[in-house]
């Protein structure tokens, strides 16, 4: 596994549709799991292909809530359900957030890593993540959704000691 380098704002790449997985082989499994690191250690939920530089339509999902981070194959939303106001952000926008709308609930027809069709349900946050990291594919962004006039910059926190 290696961490890989996460395309920022104004990287051309990130307003290109990704093409769909013709074949799951070691290598997609090895990128899906390249995807999963590098958003560990970005603490990141979510991260898309796209965002790793590769126009292939995988995702990957961690909501760190004891179950199994989500690896998906081709995601499309077959269902959506509700609305919510979240604050969003993303990792190609550090330290940037703004308010969106996104779907309360989703249904979600995907391969896994092994190229079994599933079916993801998400309420939420998964909604949200999954809306979120699916728009990717499409070459869509949170600031094209944002409500206007409400993107923030947050300083990152200083963790370096002066002591």
């Amino acid at each position: 596994m290696a961490i890989r380098e996460i395309r920022k704002d104004g990287d051309e790449i990130l307003r290109k549709k990704s093409r769909e997985v013709e074949t799951i082989d070691d290598r997609i499994r090895e990128l899906l799991d390249d995807m999963l690191e590098t958003m560990h250690a970005s603490n990141g939920v979510g991260i898309s292909a796209v965002q790793v530089g590769i126009l292939k339509r995988l995702v990957v999902i961690d909501l760190y809530d004891g179950n199994k981070p989500l690896k998906l194959v081709n995601p499309v939303i077959v269902k959506q359900k509700g609305e919510q106001e979240v604050e969003e952000g993303c990792l190609s926008f550090p330290n940037q957030f703004a308010k969106v709308i996104r779907p309360m609930e989703v249904t979600v027809k995907a391969l896994d890593e092994n190229g079994k069709k599933i079916t993801v349900k998400g309420k939420e946050l998964l909604a949200q993540a999954l809306a979120h990291e699916i728009d990717h594919l499409d070459g869509k962004l949170f600031i094209d959704i944002m409500e206007p006039g409400t993107m923030q910059y947050i300083e990152p926190e200083n963790t370096s000691s002066n002591n």
